[in-house]
């Protein structure tokens, strides 16, 4: 693998930049006019599979290098797995910027090794910086638009879009009962015989109570994939097919690829809908 990577090390800034744009040209390929070979080698039932631009503008889809440390940085691992979860263009794009984060990677690499000065590494960046990049040329845009968020990112919006309706008419329906409560009370009233002023103005005031009550509902979620329970401060994804949720570590997803997802299928799901 990476034979004609292995063959010569650019020394010298022109050198690089050659490298460089032999490598984005190889990249362009497989994105582009060669994108239906690409994807069909790019099988969710293979191992961790990585997308290799190499130096004469060819490019490669394979394991990646077994050596530890490897002699060139490496490229995102496992693109074969979000290939069935995502629509085509979405996951071709997501491909395409870290396809550009890896050939930035192996360029200053580069410079790294041979010494590259101040004066070097701006000249390099700047020729660099005046081609587009791959996602822009796969993407047909001359500038990153803006994306919607994902229904699932982080931990504050780690809910389904249906999880989130719940959510709001639960606050709405207990912010309704709370305006009920202090209106009767103001009457004269107490209607459940136990509520003093002084205990809604600390309720109203305790924003935090619905999402305790959140946490608590959440605490007896457990990991589709490892069992363990949910904890506030790790990432979680829900399957839009079964609704299990998953730590996205146990199924390879991080909320940076999460943003792309429309509809995640996990691992066990993609399968069946694989198979016959």
């Amino acid at each position: 693998m990476m034979d004609a990577s292995q063959q010569y090390s650019p020394r010298t800034v022109e050198e690089v930049f050659r490298d460089f744009r032999g490598r984005r040209a190889g990249l362009i390929k497989a994105l582009s006019t060669d994108v239906e070979e690409f994807y069909q080698q790019c099988d969710p039932e293979k191992e961790n599979l990585c997308l290799y631009g190499l130096p004469n503008e060819l490019w490669e889809v394979t394991l990646p290098a077994e050596e530890v440390p490897p002699e060139l940085p490496e490229p995102a691992l496992g693109i074969n797995f979000a290939r069935d979860g995502m629509q085509e263009k979405d996951w071709l794009s997501l491909v395409a910027v870290h396809s550009d984060a890896w050939l930035l990677a192996v360029a200053f690499y580069f410079g790294a090794r041979f010494g590259f000065d101040k004066a070097d590494r701006k000249r390099l960046f700047n020729m660099i910086n005046d081609l587009p990049t791959v996602f822009e040329v796969v993407t047909g845009s001359n500038k990153k638009q803006p994306k919607e968020k994902s229904s699932v990112s982080n931990h504050s919006s780690n809910k389904s879009k249906s999880n989130s309706k719940k959510i709001e008419k639960g606050i709405q329906k207990s912010e309704e009962k709370r305006e009920g409560e202090v209106e009767e009370m103001e009457r004269g009233g107490d209607p459940q015989g136990k509520f003093s002023r002084a205990q809604l103005k600390d309720e109203e005031d305790d924003d935090g109570g619905f999402e305790e009550e959140e946490d608590e509902e959440h605490g007896e979620t457990l990991c589709g994939a490892c069992g363990e329970n949910y904890a506030s401060d790790e990432f979680w994804i829900c399957c839009d097919i079964c609704e299990k949720w998953f730590h996205g570590k146990c199924v390879k997803i991080t909320p940076a690829r999460a943003e792309h997802i429309k509809q995640y299928k996990c691992p066990n799901c993609s399968n069946k809908r694989a198979r016959p």
